[in-house]
Order: C-alpha cells, then sequence, then structure tokens
C-alpha cells in the first residue's frame, strides 16, 4: 500500500513546536508500505515552529488569536494533489491535531480539552474517499 503519514510522526521537525513525534510502530510500516510524509501546515505556508492553533467551528485560530484556515484549507488541498499523484491508499495521522486529528481534536479553548471532530486535512482525505486512520484507534493500525 501507499500511505500517506504526518511527516512528525515519521521524525520530521514540523511540528508546531518545532519539535517532532517519531513512532516506532509507524516507521516500520516502511518494510512493507510506501510512506509519503506530509505536513499540510507547511505545504499552506506556515513556518516552523508555529503559534499553536485550534479548531474553532469551521475555522482554525492561533492561540494569539489569528485566523489560519486559509492556510490549513490550502496545504490539505496539497496533500490531496500527493494523494492523487501518487495513488495514495489511505492515511495514519497525527492524533489530535487540528489539521490531521482523527475523531478527536483540541476544543479550541487551549486547555488540552478533547472534543469530538476531525482535523481539516482528514475531513478533505476523506471526502476524497480515503481511508484515515490515527494512533489513538487500535486494531486498524495494526493490521497495515
Amino acid at each position: 500500500m501507499t500511505l500517506l503519514v504526518s511527516a512528525c510522526l515519521l521524525g520530521v521537525c514540523c511540528r508546531y513546536d518545532g519539535e517532532s513525534k517519531p513512532c516506532e510502530a509507524v516507521l516500520a510500516l516502511r518494510q512493507k508500505h510506501t510512506l509519503i510524509p506530509v505536513c499540510p501546515e507547511q505545504l499552506g505556508g506556515l513556518p516552523t515552529p508555529r503559534v499553536p492553533a485550534e479548531r474553532v467551528g469551521d475555522r482554525v485560530i492561533t492561540r494569539d488569536g489569528r485566523d489560519v484556515t486559509e492556510a490549513y484549507l490550502g496545504g490539505s488541498e496539497q496533500v490531496v494533489r500527493i494523494a492523487r499523484l501518487l495513488g495514495a491508499d489511505g492515511a495514519i495521522l497525527k492524533q489530535r491535531s487540528p489539521a490531521c486529528g482523527v475523531g478527536l481534536i483540541y476544543d479550541g479553548s487551549f486547555t488540552g480539552r478533547l472534543k469530538q471532530g476531525d482535523g481539516v486535512l482528514t475531513e478533505r482525505l476523506r471526502s476524497e474517499g480515503l481511508a484515515v486512520i490515527s494512533l489513538d484507534e487500535e486494531g486498524p493500525a495494526c493490521g497495515l
């Protein structure tokens, strides 16, 4: 399979804090699958590091009040282009992120509280018919 993967899970320092979150289980998938690192925030033109952002309704707002929704949407469109170009079968994305979150994301209060919902990229990939999973989901990631 060809899988899109949040670049931070592969050790790329692209998170809002300039760090990465490498995951050995995801890295091990490279033995059997083609992994395509993606970071919709960077592809949307945001710097690294950057002010943390959370979803507030349909918008993505930074902790200091800036609306960065267009960058998230633009970056998500770039990831869709990559998925089409390389024939991606699905995606493994970083949990809780306003771009990559699957099922649970931060609630927009910047207090660490979670709410039901998906990130901007997750919504976009699903609209393209791609399966999207998160590290929070047991089972599917183990079966890849």
